[in-house]
Parts: C-alpha cells; sequence; structure tokens
C-alpha cells in the first residue's frame, strides 16, 4: 500500500503500464454494458417469460420495475461505500452479485422467484454503475480522461440499442433464459480482466458508513423512483387501477403514487437536516453538500438530469411504435435501433480523436445535446403508420452521435473538479441525478404517449361513426396494452378499420413524445451553457485536485 501525490500516482509507467491502463477501460466498460444491456434486454424477453412463468399483469410490472427501484435507490450509497472500502472491489463485488443474481433469473421457476432475483440483481447494478465512473476518475488524467470518458459514454448509449437486438435474437432462438443467462461469461470475463489490468483505489477509509443516512437515502430514491415511475399506472392522485404486491392489495381510493412522495418528502427532509447537523458535528455522512458548492458540479448534474429526461424519449416510444404499429419483430426492431448505437460509438472514435484536442469538454457536451435534438426532432417528422425503417435509421444514428458525445463528455464535466477522494460519492451523486432524470422522463413522456394515443384513438373512432361503448373497449385495449392489441384488432375483418385508426393515433402520439423530448434536450442545452469554471479548461489540461492524491495498491 502506497500513497502518491503525482498526477499519474498508480498507473504504472511506460508503454506497457499505458496498455494495462486501456486494457483496465475496457473490463470496466463491459461491466457498464453488462447492465445497461440487462435493463433493456428484459423489456424484449417479457412476452415468453409471461407465457412460461404464467405471471399476472402485478408480476409483469414487478419483473421490470423492482430492479429499477433498487438500482435507483442504493447508487449514492455505494459509490460512498466505494470511496471507503475500495473501488475495485466494490466493481468485483457487484459484478459478481449481479452475475449470481442473474444465475438465479435464469433458472427461475416462478414469478416470484425471478422478482427476487432482480431485486437482488438491482444491488449489483448499482454497486458497479457509480464504481465504474470513480475509477476512471482515479485511473486517467487529462486528455486521456476525456477520451476514456467518451469510451464509457459511447457504451452506454450504444448498448440501450444493442440490448433489444441481443434479447430478440437470444429469445426467438433460443430461450428468455439465456436473456439472463448470458451474464455469466460476461462475469467471468470482467472479473478476470479487473483483477489483472484495473489498479486498486480508495480514500476515506477510516470514516465509518453512515447507516441511518444510508437508509434514509435509499428510502427517498426508491419512493421517488416509484411515484415518477407508476403514477401514469396508478393514478397521480386518485387509484386508477388495482395495486398488488405479492398477496397483499391496496384498499385505499387515493393512490399509493401519493403516499409514495409524501414518504419521499419526509424522508429526504430528515436526511438533509441530520446530514447537515453531522456536517457541523464532524460527524460521517454519506455524502457532503459542499460538494455543491463547486459549480461544474452543481451545474453539471442539473444539465444531465434535464438531458437523462429528454433522452428516454426513444427508449420508451420508439420501440413500442416499431413494433405494434409497423408490425415488426423484435429482433427486426433490434436491428433498427442498432443505427443509434453505431452512431454512438462513432462518436466515441471522433472525440477520442480529434474533438478532445481542439474543444472543451463543455463545448463537446454542447454539440452532442445539439445532435440529440436534431434526431429526436427528425424521428418526430417521419413518424407514421407507413413510415419505413430507411427514414428512420438515419435520424437515430444522428441521435446516437449526440448520445456518445454529450453523455461521455458530460461526465468529465460534473466530476472535472471533484476532489479525487471523494469521487467515488460524486460519481454516486451524478448517477443518481441521471436516474432521476431518466424515472421523470419516463413519467413525462410516458404520459404524453398514452394520453395522446388514447384522445386521437377516441377522436378517429368518433369520426368513424363507431359507437361510445365500443369506444371505451378499443381505446382500453389499445393503450393499456402499449399497443399490442392493435394487431389482434387488425386480424379481426369486424375491427380492422379500428386498426387503422389505432395505428394513426399510435403514431401520432409517438411524434407528441419525440417532440415532447427534444423540448427537453432545448432546455438540457439551455442549462449546459452555465458550465464554466474547469470544465471549459482544454481537455488536455490537468486538475489542481490530482495534487490531492489518491492511496493505491
Amino acid at each position: 500500500m502506497t500513497t502518491d501525490s503525482r498526477p499519474d500516482a498508480g498507473q504504472p509507467g511506460g508503454r506497457g503500464g499505458e496498455r494495462r491502463r486501456w486494457f483496465g477501460l475496457v473490463a470496466i466498460s463491459v461491466a457498464v454494458a453488462l447492465i445497461i444491456v440487462d435493463s433493456t434486454i428484459v423489456n424484449v424477453a417479457i412476452p415468453n417469460i409471461v407465457g412460461e412463468l404464467s405471471l399476472t399483469s402485478s408480476q409483469v410490472q414487478w419483473v421490470q420495475e423492482s430492479y429499477t427501484l433498487v438500482f435507483a435507490a442504493t447508487l449514492l450509497i455505494w459509490g460512498s461505500v466505494a470511496d471507503r472500502i475500495g473501488r475495485r472491489r466494490m466493481l468485483l463485488i457487484g459484478v459478481v452479485v449481479f452475475v449470481l443474481a442473474s444465475g438465479l433469473a435464469a433458472v427461475a421457476g416462478s414469478g416470484g422467484a425471478l422478482i427476487g432475483a432482480r431485486v437482488v440483481q438491482g444491488f449489483g447494478g448499482a454497486m458497479i454503475l457509480p464504481t465504474t465512473l470513480s475509477l476512471i476518475n482515479a485511473g486517467f488524467t487529462g486528455r486521456d480522461r476525456g477520451i476514456a470518458f467518451a469510451v464509457w459514454g459511447s457504451t452506454i448509449g450504444g448498448m440501450v440499442a444493442v440490448g433489444p437486438l441481443l434479447g430478440g435474437w437470444l429469445t426467438t432462438s433460443f430461450s428468455w433464459r439465456w436473456a439472463f443467462g448470458i451474464n455469466l461469461p460476461l462475469g467471468i470475463l470482467i472479473v478476470a480482466g479487473v483483477l489483472l489490468f484495473v489498479d486498486e483505489s480508495r480514500s476515506r477509509a477510516k470514516e465509518r458508513i453512515d447507516l441511518v443516512g444510508a437508509a434514509l437515502s435509499a428510502v427517498t430514491f426508491a419512493t421517488l423512483a416509484f411515484g415518477l415511475i407508476e403514477g401514469r399506472t396508478y393514478g397521480w392522485w386518485s387509484l386508477r387501477r388495482p395495486f398488488e404486491v405479492g398477496d397483499a392489495a391496496w384498499t385505499w381510493s387515493i393512490s399509493p403514487v401519493v403516499v409514495a412522495f409524501a414518504v419521499t418528502f419526509v424522508a429526504g427532509a430528515v436526511f438533509v437536516a441530520r446530514t447537515l447537523r453531522r456536517t457541523r458535528r464532524g460527524l460521517p455522512t454519506l455524502f457532503r453538500f459542499d460538494l455543491f458548492s463547486i459549480t461544474s458540479f452543481r451545474n453539471g448534474n442539473i444539465a444531465a438530469m434535464i438531458v437523462s429526461l429528454g433522452e428516454f424519449g426513444i427508449v420508451l416510444s420508439l420501440p413500442l411504435w416499431l413494433q405494434n404499429v409497423l408490425g415488426y419483430s423484435a429482433f427486426q426492431t433490434g436491428l433498427v435501433l442498432l443505427a443509434l448505437a453505431i452512431g454512438s460509438f462513432a462518436a466515441s472514435g471522433l472525440s477520442a480523436s480529434v474533438l478532445s484536442r481542439t474543444m472543451t469538454p463543455a463545448a463537446v457536451v454542447r454539440i452532442g445535446i445539439v445532435a440529440e435534438i436534431v434526431g429526436v426532432a427528425g424521428l418526430g417528422l417521419v413518424i407514421g403508420p407507413s413510415t419505413s425503417w430507411l427514414a428512420v435509421t438515419p435520424f437515430l444514428f444522428v441521435y446516437g452521435f449526440g448520445v456518445g458525445l454529450a453523455t461521455a463528455q458530460l461526465t468529465g464535466v460534473v466530476l472535472v473538479d471533484v476532489p479525487l477522494q471523494r469521487s467515488g460519492e460524486g460519481s454516486g451523486l451524478q448517477s443518481t441525478a441521471r436516474q432521476i432524470g431518466s424515472a421523470l422522463g419516463i413519467a413525462v413522456l410516458g404520459t404524453v404517449l398514452f394520453t395522446t394515443a388514447g384522445a386521437r384513438l377516441e377522436s378517429g373512432l368518433t369520426d368513424a361513426g363507431v359507437p361510445a361503448t365500443a369506444q371505451t373497449q378499443v381505446v382500453d385495449a389499445v393503450v393499456e396494452s402499449s399497443g399490442g392489441a392493435i394487431a389482434g384488432l387488425a386480424a379481426d375483418p369486424a375491427t380492422a378499420p379500428a386498426a387503422t385508426v389505432a395505428r394513426q393515433a399510435f403514431s401520432d402520439a409517438t411524434q407528441a413524445a419525440a417532440f415532447t423530448a427534444a423540448g427537453f434536450l432545448v432546455l438540457g442545452l439551455l442549462a449546459s451553457l452555465s458550465l464554466g469554471g474547469s470544465s471549459a479548461a482544454p481537455a488536455g489540461r490537468g486538475r489542481e485536485d490530482e495534487k490531492a492524491g489518491v492511496r493505491t495498491t
């Protein structure tokens, strides 16, 4: 165990050391890919899972949401813990937990067993994501850090698109169980790569973990994520549909979302007050609010949250439109979305070879957000019930290119002035901000998508002279199935005209969601204009906090 205050502390010199660092980045990026792919691959496999395990509608939702809720609730906790016990150690623990849980999911014989495995996966994923960020922050400096973050960000953007493709292929050619089973060999490769090529780093090792603060943080973010995601489903005030968890049913007329937000407010207020009090007394806390006094960190997190909100416009609505309106299979949908991945990886290469040398990270972020706006707005313009994939893929490529630039460089901007010894803490906060933005994006854009679809479908059926009772049945079927009922309507000659109206209505709704996402990205672009300080410095310039040093093994 040694302590070194040089900027390249913990990085062996020479060509061998340089190659080792980049091989370590590959291992870290594959770890990120593991959790990002898993969050999208399950959506494609759900229909087959329902058929084999006979899941109820409530269980279907919890298979998807249990992972998201645990992931969002514990991101902040594991980032701070990693600073204390070692970032590489935390990454390895997270990968092992995630892989073991994936194995349990692959052999699950019931809905309850699968949901339980997804909960454990959520813990593992939350250990991995912020730790990968802090390891990159500790292992790379100057221009190399910008390149490393570009690879990291492009991996996220690309895997969002690759997940449905991989899931469609595995589910169609083999079994939905391989959507989880594929994580086992990947996990072995990650563990080997991390052990061979990634150095340990830690700080704050002598500080105890604030367990009460961790519990309050988990409750705050879990209830917030639940409320944002499920508001459209269960109602923002009054209960719209039955809410069940296992055999327990919600019996109140008020929506559980209202109660969730109330718990968020109370737990969050207690957490903030308690953290401020313990900070004044010099006692250990999960994180310290003084990080938000750093301009680049504060403004960067605001921008990241808004951009994440807008970025989910495509991820949420486009696969539904491609499959339920255009009639593409899950695998064909994945092939179309592959254009997004290609754009994201292309951005990584350009950022590493050209932009990082000639532009500031903040400028690259703005270019990326502009590309995202062009891509999403362009999709909104071309989407229709008879649109060809040829019209969609160019805009997906542009959008993916923007994600590859903005996501990676925005991460670097957020963390550029965070002291190295607190990088796990800062990474956890940054990941949490993105997760909140994503959850808010799902809530807002999901509401836009399904509300618009219902309204346009009802209007179109009225114009076609369909009786009110039949209108309600068709609208409920299409909206509740997220468009999946359209194929059944089209197969029946008696309801085929309604299917035509439904295709147009769902296309209009997808357009509305895309334009709404573009609007949020415009807000994100405006928020990025406030980024300054060190984040505006040339990408190759070092940071003062490098002098703070990091304990390495």
